[in-house]
């Protein structure tokens, strides 16, 4: 079979309503696999109600641990340790970050490095398909390797259920997990809304976009409510960035939201705009599946 086209969902910022368009694609498609690399702050699952099929642990750390009966209280521990975790006898589970110098500064052997679980990833099936997603404990690091992982699961489930289509909810910002989350995708849709900010944020995701040589889509969420700025945004158009529509402002979303449900089940102007916009997304699809 022809490897699923992995269509990213990104904002650049927080808030604009990336989840929200995420989750009315999810449930206009009928060929797809859905997958949440916002691991940090995973919420589509809260609109598309799924089913858990596996959970799984994610181990992508070391911790120190200390047997106290072997300890002989040198302080070597706490005078190596830069994180303020160690002392004789007792290491402080939330200052360590695993780097390992005590346990191999140690002379009596009493300190060992452990695996720690830092989050949990999970497989479901919704009404409308597989959802791959993820829990990141809270402080834990290593999010990138989380998000690379539920993308990875997410091909496979594709894969194995004959499946053309990915859609990712990635996370907001540009930073490791969004990397993570755009390397090797076949196009990026950013969802901005026209204020100065998002504008900002947007420029610096259309950028990202650029580095990774991704073709990055636009849509602008609430486009009526600054007509100039979201003027701005198509004005910046070019080779490898396009936008594909506008979300009108819609008092619908925050409702259905509110119950749990994507936009698109509702009769609002946003969920005509969202039907809209997925015509243009699957456009897009055959294209990149003509030029694979």
């Amino acid at each position: 079979m022809t490897k699923p086209i992995e269509i990213v969902v990104l904002s650049g910022k927080g808030g604009t309503g990336k989840t929200s368009v995420t989750a009315g694609f999810a449930d206009l498609s009928t060929d797809a696999v859905f997958c949440d690399a916002d691991v940090d702050a995973a919420n589509l699952a809260l609109v598309l109600s799924p089913e858990e099929m596996e959970r799984h642990s994610f181990i992508a750390s070391s911790q120190a641990f200390v047997d106290p009966s072997e300890c002989v209280e040198c302080g070597l521990c706490g005078q190596l340790c830069r994180f303020d975790a160690a002392c004789p006898g007792i290491i402080d589970d939330l200052s360590c970050e695993g780097c390992g110098l005590c346990a191999r500064a140690c002379p009596s052997g009493a300190i060992e490095m452990r695996p720690v679980v830092s989050g949990e990833w999970f497989i479901s099936s919704t009404e409308k398909g597989p959802l791959v997603h993820a829990r990141l404990g809270p402080g834990e690091e290593n999010s990138g390797r989380l998000v690379a992982l539920v993308r990875q699961k997410a091909r496979e489930v594709a894969i194995n259920g004959s499946r053309r289509l990915i859609i990712t909810d990635g996370p907001p910002g540009i930073g490791c997990p969004v990397i993570a989350s755009l390397s090797n995708a076949a196009a990026a849709l950013l969802v901005t809304e026209p204020s100065l900010t998002a504008i900002h944020d947007l420029k610096r995701a259309l950028s990202l976009c650029e580095r990774f040589g991704v073709p990055a889509y636009c849509v602008i969420n609430k486009h009526d409510i600054h007509e100039d700025n979201s003027k701005r945004i198509e004005d910046m158009s070019g080779p490898r960035f396009r936008v594909i529509g506008g979300i009108p402002f819609d008092e619908e979303v925050p409702k259905s939201m509110a119950l749990g449900l994507p936009v698109t089940r509702t009769g609002g102007r946003a969920a005509e705009s969202i039907r809209a916009i997925w015509n243009e997304v699957l456009k897009t699809v055959d294209g990149l599946s003509t030029t694979d």
